[in-house]
């Protein structure tokens, strides 16, 4: 009951990311303000999904049980309250405390997941015993290596919650970069780091192969810096050109990881496409960072560089990895099958590389269309996920 429970509630979080997903596709398509769009694609859309199968994955691979079976249930309306908030503070009649309510509410959502994983793998935080079965005993290493970085994701979700709330009621602020700041913090140091560290647990085993032990040495180290220096230096600076290198560094050696994953492996499943696709569009994404960072901005760059690395790396990495968990094709409803899951992540990739190369070469008319291909992309996957969910699972 306890396991079921746990699972319900992972699921529910997960569905409220795919629809905070549609969300930010439309407002992006719209022209919402810039701190709209984040906050639903980062505290809305990846942030829900991370917390959900933290909440899922993260005790086992700890050798652990949920310490607080009731925990799921009471951060979901939290986060998705917050998230509300901090999208509609741009527009909202009173915007200081639609952001301070919105701000506040996903804070607490936030620490009451840190708070129960903390309590879950107090005896156990380094992640020592890793609960690998003896047909994976070759995989400890990697597995030890990678659970101790889930702390430091931790660290960082605490940070960046702290500094959300700082930057919207005037409190002393820890990067000193502002919402900036913060989403630096969330999307690099708890998004990225937490796909590279569970990434190197879960994605061998889906592909029934193995990373090469030097990348998973070079991308852990360096996607656990690169961006407490990247916050806390933007947008200039020696440091700001460390952190820049160093982050650079872990999404390039994950995608290099991961590529010769997929190279190695004997299957070829619809979910393994999404990881492909994202870890392309991140080495693209850092590759503009590491322009920022040495060559000074260009026309379109800073956007193209958000949507690149949360869309594209954060955003079509979560999508693949869902679709690996809950296989379309296991569905009988219209649509359902691995065909219109690759449609989707095909779309949200190449709207994607429409808007990005539009941005850059400043041709507006095919940002929307990129937007909207994107949109296209961003529903079919909210349609297949919600579509299973309801099938399978029905109220529960």
């Amino acid at each position: 009951m306890t396991a079921e429970r746990v699972s319900r509630w992972a699921r529910r979080h997960v569905a409220v990311g795919a629809l905070f997903l549609v969300a930010w596709q439309l407002a992006a398509l719209f022209g919402a303000p810039r701190r709209t769009a984040v906050a639903l694609g980062l505290y809305g859309f990846v942030l829900h999904t991370v917390v959900g199968k933290g909440y899922a994955l993260v005790p086992a691979y700890f050798d652990r049980s949920l310490a607080l079976p009731r925990a799921p249930a009471a951060t979901l309306p939290l986060l998705t309250l917050g998230a509300v908030g901090l999208a509609a503070a741009p527009t909202a009649p009173l915007p200081r405390a639609a952001a301070v309510a919105g701000a506040v509410c996903w804070a607490l959502g936030a620490a009451g997941f840190v708070a129960t994983l903390g309590w879950t793998v107090r005896d156990n935080p380094s992640g020592a015993e890793t609960g690998t079965g003896e047909a994976n005993a070759e995989r400890r290493r990697i597995d030890r290596l990678a659970n101790a970085f889930v702390p430091v994701v931790l660290a960082y979700l605490l940070a960046g919650a702290y500094e959300t709330v700082a930057v919207t009621t005037g409190l002393p602020t820890l990067a000193g970069r502002g919402a900036a700041g913060a989403s630096h913090l969330l999307a690099a140091g708890v998004g990225a780091l937490l796909v590279f560290a569970v990434g190197f647990r879960l994605l061998p085993r889906f592909l029934v192969a193995s990373p090469p032990a030097p990348l998973v040495a070079v991308v852990l180290p360096a996607g656990a810096v690169g961006p407490a220096l990247v916050a806390a230096s933007l947008w200039g600076g020696v440091w700001f050109r460390v952190g820049a290198v160093a982050e650079s560094v872990a999404v390039l050696g994950f995608a290099l990881a991961f590529l010769a994953l997929f190279r190695r492996s004997p299957r070829r499943r619809v979910g393994f496409y999404g990881p492909l696709l994202g870890v392309l569009a991140g080495v693209a994404g850092v590759a503009l960072g590491l322009h920022f960072a040495f060559a000074g901005s260009v026309a379109g760059g800073p956007l193209a560089h958000y949507r690149l690395n949360l869309l594209g790396f954060l955003g079509l990495t979560v999508v693949g990895v869902a679709y690996q968990f809950y296989p379309p094709a296991v569905g009988t409803f219209p649509g359902a099958g691995d065909r219109t899951a690759l449609v989707s992540l095909g779309c949200l990739a190449a709207g994607l590389g429409v808007e990005a190369a539009a941005l850059l070469v400043g041709v507006a008319p095919l940002v929307a269309v990129g937007r909207l291909v994107a949109l296209v992309g961003a529903s079919l996957y909210a349609y297949l996920l919600l579509g299973l969910f309801r099938e399978r699972y029905g109220t529960r």
